[in-house]
């Protein structure tokens, strides 16, 4: 196991071969060093000394009497890779049986293994005959598709060795051979590729009979089994090493057989009839079978060429023994021999499609049964029913056209010049709008709403709303019109319309299919029209007023090109940049609708409700009063017109949108001006401290009676260090003295009161950590004018002071610390307490020591 050399192999011997073959011998060599092609040396002995035949490396190796042979190429060396060739021997001889010996010269850098091997070559005479059959050596068979044949040949052997024989039958349709069955040299049949399923259903036999005969059955025989077949013998004996090796082979061709294929075909390739007409079709099956045959025949409809029988409809049929089955409007009949005829009565379009048949062939069997032989399936024939189409014409008209908007629009659709209808023949309409744009620009047109077959109405997705509603009337006045009406007729609806007349044919099982489309010319909808103006004059009544006075200002409104308007008015107020209610510095007030509906808008003046008043004078006239005016109302006041024309439906259509000028309120007023300013004390507090905020308001200018001011004030937080976040409503106190709070979530609670006329305390009792940020009020100050109306100024913001809530450590930590002290001590002292009661009493024990004498030690000098 631990030792490694050269090692050279050749076959296993003895190695039997016939005369007359082609031998080769392979040599290889392995676990060797040096190069990697090797070279080898051959020689042959009969007796005792070996003769050199080839070598591959030593042209001048060969001996004298194989030099012949050897220029020949009757004896050569095939090198099938750098470590292995072979000996090849043309048309072995007797004389060339014996050992032959391959070595290698070394090329090791130690001797080691072995360098050559011999074989033992021993050859046989040949006894290998095949032959066809005895009659004839070759014979050539016309059949029929369908048809079975049967075919012999001879394969004997006479070697006086023990080998096996292999025979293979074979065909040959083009240029090369193909294995049909074999019976293998180990007695196993082996069908060849693509006979697998036949031989399985027993339609390829192989079959052995006396004098060595081997005997090919084929069954159901097709185009494909149409060529030369040869039968192929190998001979084949075991080796020394229990291989098999085939030693010879031998091939005799037998017969050639033709196979006349059965074809199916329908006479006609396209068919094109008429609506009620007869369909005609003839199914031919070609075949030159002269025995006795039957066929059956079944005729199949498709909508597709590419279905198969599974997805066609199969129409008629008429099996083996010439039995129909039954059918209204089709009938099959047999014409002669090979021909059988489909017609079909009274066509529809329905029949539309592919058509095609499937023809059997059934054979008689020798115990009377009938046997199916052949199965064909045409090539589709394409069938065109032409539907009777009626001729007709289509006209439109427009009975009633509009004048202006929102006059109606009727049109009429008309059949015309009916001829070549049946009584099978029903009209519906479509009608379909195109816009019309200026220039060539095409637009394509729109479904207003079409009919089915039953005279159902389908709206389209540009009328579908309106027709729901009403506004577009579809009727039918008589038998060959059809009537269009737009109620109101909009801006929108001018353009082209066109109506399509359809056809619909009644068919054999009751259905209606469209057979005709006729579209009339089109038909425009226009009228001129002129833009929309509208202006708007306002007036101020009153030159000059002063706060607590009734403002009151008048709006006239004309109009042009507007049938019958109406109007409806909007007062907005855009107020100085300070007091903007509105995120574009425009308040709506009041409105008053086209039918003369007032609304507040954005007044929200819960104290002045009634303060202001939206009145319609005349019918283009309307006046605006605000009561007990207050120096907040400065502003530019203006109205917003739009003018309404009456529509469809007794709806009111915008027309027109129109903005009259700008009358402003100014009060000119030197009475005082207030500041308010936030105070703390003790702007950081402790948990659980009450906070105090003080709201202060100052005075400038004109002195006034604490009698004669009030303030409402309202408190806010914003709970960040910086004024990033939204203000939270702590309290708020209005000038009737009414204390509103808002929602909070912590337990501290907010008191909000007047101390002075002019400061206003809020207080935080039991402050918590979100009780901190930033704290300011916010003041709107009433004075009380010389008229006795109370005014209201602007609201005037405080500048935040930040409130910061810290923690009281000793007083948080106080108590806890107490309680901890108390408790260890506690256990501590209990803890020594039940320590000396263990020892003094439970744990006690008498301990009895020996009594020692107290002597005093001896001296040094005494031991």
């Amino acid at each position: 196991a631990f030792c490694r050399g050269r090692i050279v192999r050749v076959p296993k011997g003895p190695l039997i071969r016939v005369v007359g073959t082609e031998v080769a011998i392979p040599c290889s060599v392995s676990d060797y060093d040096g190069p990697s092609e090797q070279n080898f040396d051959w020689e042959f002995s009969r007796e005792t000394d070996f003769v050199r035949i080839v070598s591959t490396w030593d042209s001048t190796f060969t001996s004298e009497e194989y030099q012949k042979r050897v220029g020949r190429g009757d004896i050569k060396l095939r090198r099938s890779s750098n470590d292995a060739v072979e000996l090849v021997i043309r048309n072995i001889q007797p004389a060339d049986q014996g050992r032959y010996k391959c070595s290698t010269p070394s090329t090791d850098a130690t001797v080691q293994g072995n360098y050559d091997a011999e074989v033992q070559v021993k050859v046989i005479s040949d006894g290998l005959s095949v032959s066809g059959s005895k009659a004839r050596s070759f014979t050539s068979l016309r059949l029929s598709e369908g048809d079975s044949f049967k075919l012999r040949c001879s394969a004997t052997t006479t070697s006086p060795e023990h080998t096996h024989l292999h025979v293979t039958w074979q065909v040959k349709s083009g240029s090369s051979w193909r294995d049909i069955l074999s019976l293998t040299h180990e007695g196993k049949f082996q069908p060849g590729p693509g006979y697998e399923e036949r031989y399985r259903s027993g339609d390829i036999r192989l079959d052995t009979g006396a004098n060595d005969t081997y005997r090919l059955s084929v069954s159901q025989a097709s185009s494909a089994d149409g060529g030369a077949y040869r039968c192929l013998v190998s001979e084949w004996v075991r080796g020394a090493d229990g291989s098999w090796q085939k030693i010879q082979e031998k091939s005799v061709e037998i017969a050639t057989v033709s196979i006349q294929r059965t074809d199916v075909v329908i006479s006609t390739s396209n068919v094109s009839v008429t609506e009620r007409d007869s369909l005609d079709l003839t199914c031919n099956i070609t075949t030159d079978r002269s025995g006795i045959f039957q066929a059956e025949v079944m005729w199949y409809f498709s909508a597709s060429p590419d279905d198969t029988l599974s997805d066609a409809q199969l129409l008629l049929s008429m099996d083996h023994d010439s039995v129909v089955s039954d059918s209204t409007l089709i009938s099959l009949s047999h014409v002669d021999r090979n021909s059988y005829r489909l017609l079909v009565r009274d066509v529809d379009v329905e029949d539309s499609g592919y058509y095609f048949c499937e023809a059997a062939i059934w054979v008689p069997l020798h115990n009377g049964s009938w046997h199916k032989v052949v199965e064909r399936t045409s090539a589709p024939v394409s069938v065109v029913v032409t539907a009777l189409e009626p001729d007709y014409d289509v006209f439109l008209n427009a009975s009633k056209t509009p004048k202006f908007s929102d006059d109606p629009t009727e049109l009429n659709c008309r059949i015309t010049n009916v001829q070549d209808t049946e009584a099978n023949i029903r009209f519906t309409v479509s009608w379909y709008y195109r816009q019309r744009l200026p220039g060539d620009d095409v637009v394509a047109e729109e479904l207003l709403a079409s009919m089915d077959a039953d005279w159902a109405l389908l709206p389209g997705d540009r009328g579908r709303e309106r027709i729901q509603n009403g506004e577009i009337i579809l009727s039918k006045k008589s038998a060959d019109t059809f009537s269009l009406r737009i109620q109101w007729t909009s801006e929108s609806d001018r353009g082209d319309y066109f109506c399509v007349i359809s056809a619909w044919s009644r068919h054999r099982n009751n259905s209606w299919v469209k057979s005709k489309d006729v579209a009339s010319a089109s038909v425009n909808i226009f009228w001129a029209t002129q833009d929309y103006t509208l202006t708007v004059e306002a007036v101020k009544l009153k030159p000059f007023f002063v706060a607590g006075h009734t403002f009151e200002m008048t709006c006239k409104v004309s109009s042009k090109n507007i049938k019958t308007p109406r109007y409806s008015v909007l007062i907005t107020a855009e107020k100085p940049l300070a007091d903007q209610s509105s995120p574009n510095g425009t308040t709506r007030i009041i409105s008053l609708s086209q039918d003369s509906v007032v609304r507040l808008e954005d007044w929200t003046d819960q104290t002045r409700v009634d303060g202001v008043v939206l009145e319609k004078v005349q019918e283009n006239e309307f006046r605006y009063r605000m009561y007990q005016t207050q120096i907040s109302d400065a502003g530019l006041y203006r109205c917003v017109v739009t003018a309404w024309s009456p529509g469809g439906g007794g709806m009111w259509r915008e027309a027109v949108n129109g903005l009259s000028n700008p009358i402003q309120i100014d009060f000119q007023t030197s009475g005082p001006v207030f500041n308010v300013s936030v105070h703390s004390d003790s702007p950081t507090i402790y948990q659980g401290e009450v906070a105090d905020l003080l709201c202060i308001v100052t005075m400038e200018g004109m002195p006034l009676e604490p009698d004669d001011m009030s303030f409402d004030v309202s408190w806010f937080a914003v709970r960040s260090f910086a004024l990033d976040r939204e203000p939270v409503l702590l309290a708020s106190l209005d000038r009737r003295g009414i204390v509103t709070q808002g929602r909070r979530n912590g337990s501290s609670e907010l008191s909000l009161e007047r101390i002075s006329p002019l400061e206003f305390r809020l207080r935080v009792h039991g402050c918590e950590d979100h009780d901190f940020g930033n704290h300011y009020c916010v003041v709107t100050p009433w004075v009380r004018s010389a008229t006795g109306v109370w005014q209201r100024e602007p609201d005037i913001r405080a500048k935040p002071i930040f409130l910061s809530v810290k923690m009281d450590v000793l007083n948080a930590f106080k108590y806890p610390l107490l309680i901890g002290i108390g408790l260890a001590t506690a256990i501590g002292l209990l803890s020594c307490l039940i320590g000396y009661c263990s020892s003094r009493w439970c744990c006690k024990k008498e301990v009895q020591e020996t009594r020692r004498e107290r002597r005093r030690l001896m001296s040094m000098e005494m031991d």
